[in-house]
């Protein structure tokens, strides 16, 4: 059955669709030119973008040659820092071990308050922006569409946000905890049910809102002044709302490289635990030496890997291995399921997220102040540390792959997804091991006193064909480390280029080498201390530049939502004058037509 549309309906849809589209833009003209003035680098302008400052493009003032496309401030004093590090690190690994284990301990008791605080602020941001007023907006304006799917995207989060950390702490995290209950649990005695209780949830909290809620708004802010105002993607362009046209200079330069140096040593952090967990997979199987040296020689092989996926790009390298990976990452977890105690584990997940969400509160602001230990230093602040330095890194990454999605559905994607997920797999992993150690049946703990790295694979000896699962574990934390290398290495690639988006393959291949060479390092000056310190000392700093970021991002969106607000208004105005004008017409019409076939006599 089909429809007709009579002539003079199609003729005023056709006008109001001419008039929307003219008033549409004198609008959003007129909207921009009346908010607060907004001048960048235009990279990519959107529907929702016009600037009448002169256009600039990303990396117009690099220096190219060689294969190479840097920004020279930003690389150049990165690469200057770095080296220094890794010469002072490899001539004094003594004294640099030394020198970890007092700057850990003065930063995580000094500041580690601090710390705790800023991780709840930015829950709160990240709700804001989600559930508030902003929640309607668009990134990259109000047409775009995704580049990749769902599934793919949250694929893509997950094994680039946590991978490493996942498969190295799953284990080893609740297994401590139970024999060491967290000093908020005062009257629970160790390796008892409370205790084991008490452990999934603390393990649930290190892993769950708090680390997403950083990268969300990092990430969003990324992708917001990108894609919606034409800044580069670096986190230098978040901040033009409080620097102006400063981000080009000094200021912005300081800003790109403590993102630099930050992204560096957080993923060398990742990296550096990977590679010790693979080592011991390897000496569980094969009796390989484990040493700092043997990782160091891991750390290369793995990162030649890494060199290859680099090469080919985001959606051929990352991707790709994302997908596959995570894919044999399920696979491995619903075997243990199975095979594993499967109520016990069933039954544990929805009692841990009770747990979970009913001490939130308390977990997410105790701050160990009424008690002379430093417990926390080892555990939750090296975590919000480590996530703070991570956040360069995964809200890079994140909002590189984002445009396309409303505020709303970013940050929900982001916090909620990635989360539940890590609770499933904490608490199949988790689960299993407790469960194992509670019956009796396998001496994890030992395992875990000995050497955390040995964790995953001792419980693996109790399930069937454990020498294929622990194959399995070694592959996937070596595609883990792949994956997290070269996203790393995209995204410090922008960083260094001034925010170009398409770089040269030897630039890309550089700072991969690069961060398994900091990693390599780490591990030689002084093993996990020595990681957790590069994490807690990088993220210090970075809390501050994060907290700014929550202002400026908030400025940046109340611009936008202006503009919008304005186009809107406008356009409802002109359908409502269109159809007065069209009732009157029609109005007009029908009178003269009454006229025609009843004329008045003369």
């Amino acid at each position: 059955m089909t429809h007709e549309v009579h002539p003079e309906e199609a003729a005023s849809k056709r006008k109001l669709a001419m008039k929307l589209k003219k008033a549409e833009k004198v609008a959003r003209e007129k909207a921009v030119k009346e908010r607060e003035k907004f001048r960048g680098l235009q990279i990519r302008p959107t529907a929702s973008f016009f600037d009448d400052a002169e256009a600039r493009e990303p990396g117009e003032n690099n220096w190219s040659g060689f294969g190479f496309d840097i920004h020279p401030h930003v690389t150049v004093v990165s690469v200057l820092v770095l080296t220094i590090f890794i010469v002072a690190t490899l001539m004094f690994q003594e004294q640099a071990a030394r020198t970890a284990d007092g700057v850990l301990a003065w930063v995580s008791s000094g500041f580690g308050w601090f710390f705790i605080l800023a991780a709840n602020i930015f829950i709160g941001a990240a709700l804001f922006f989600a559930f508030g007023r902003f929640g309607g907006i668009r990134i990259g304006g109000s047409d775009a569409q995704p580049e990749f799917t769902t599934p793919a995207w949250y694929a893509m989060l997950l094994s680039a946000g946590m991978g490493i950390g996942l498969m190295f702490w799953s284990v080893g995290e609740p297994i401590y905890h139970y024999a060491s209950p967290s000093p908020m649990f005062p009257g629970i005695a160790p390796q008892t049910p409370e205790a084991a209780q008490a452990a999934m949830g603390v393990t649930y909290f290190h892993w769950g809102l708090h680390p997403w809620a950083i990268y969300a708004v990092v990430g969003l802010g990324l992708a917001f002044f990108a894609y919606n105002r034409g800044l580069p993607l670096t986190i230098r362009s978040i901040f033009y709302p409080l620097l102006g046209n400063k981000i080009h200079g000094t200021a912005g330069n300081i800003i790109d490289i403590l993102s630099v140096l930050a992204t560096l040593t957080g993923l060398a952090t990742s990296l550096g635990l990977g590679v010790q967990q693979v080592n011991a997979g390897l000496n569980h199987l094969f009796g390989l030496t484990i040493s700092a040296e043997m990782q160091v020689l891991l750390i290369a092989v793995i990162t030649a890997f890494a060199t290859i996926s680099v090469m080919a790009g985001l959606d051929g390298g990352v991707k790709r291995l994302s997908e596959w990976n995570m894919g044999l990452a399920g696979i491995l977890m619903l075997f243990l399921l199975i095979a594993g105690p499967t109520i016990y584990i069933l039954s544990g997940f929805t009692q841990n997220m009770g747990f979970y969400l009913k001490n939130l509160p308390e977990l997410s602001l105790w701050t160990e102040t009424f008690r002379e230990t430093n417990w926390q230093g080892g555990w939750t602040v090296f975590y919000w540390a480590w996530w703070i330095s991570w956040s360069p890194f995964v809200g890079m990454f994140i909002a590189r792959i984002s445009k396309g999605r409303t505020v709303r559905e970013f940050i929900l994607g982001v916090m909620l997804v990635p989360t539940l997920l890590s609770f499933i797999w904490m608490s199949v992993f988790g689960g299993s091991a407790l469960s194992l150690q509670a019956s009796g049946a396998a001496d994890i703990l030992a395992a875990v006193n000995e050497d955390v790295a040995t964790a995953l694979f001792a419980m693996f000896e109790s399930f069937p064909m454990s020498g294929l699962l622990s194959i399995v574990g070694i592959v996937l934390v070596t595609v883990f480390f792949i994956t997290s290398s070269d996203s790393g290495s995209l995204v410090v690639d922008h960083l260094t280029s001034g925010g170009k988006l398409d770089s040269p393959v030897p630039r890309r291949v550089f700072w991969a080498i690069m961060e398994g060479l900091v990693a390599g390092v780490l591990l030689l000056g002084g093993g996990l201390t020595t990681l957790q310190t590069a994490a807690i000392s990088t993220g210090l700093p970075f809390v501050v530049v994060l907290l700014l970021i929550i202002y400026a991002l908030y400025v940046g969106l109340s611009q936008e939502l202006y503009v919008e607000r304005a186009v809107q208004k406008k356009l409802q105005t002109v359908v409502e004058e269109h159809r007065v004008s069209e009732a009157v017409d029609s109005a007009v019409e029908d009178l003269q037509r009454a006229q025609e076939e009843d004329p008045q006599p003369g």
